[in-house]
């Protein structure tokens, strides 16, 4: 499992949980130290930048857990 693979998985289950029919595309690497996720539901597109250090950290850190589902459920709102 690559380092990122936990922090991804978690990132796709917090969406599921917040809206099940989002599509979530996550890039394989970071560019510049952030990933560009695709969020699309019914053909419209969201894209939301986190950085890899929340990536990385968000499995185990509580404020990290709260601040990207925010910003998660923000981008949802705007779609």
């Amino acid at each position: 499992m690559g380092e990122f693979d936990e922090g991804k998985e978690k990132f796709v289950k917090l969406v599921k949980s917040i809206d099940p029919s989002v599509e979530v595309v996550i890039p394989v690497t970071p560019s510049r130290g952030m990933f560009l996720i695709s969020l699309t539901k019914s053909g419209q597109r969201k894209f939301l930048t986190v950085s890899e250090e929340d990536i990385l950290d968000l499995p185990e850190d509580a404020d990290i857990l709260k601040k990207v589902t925010s910003e998660v459920q923000n981008a949802l709102a705007a779609i």
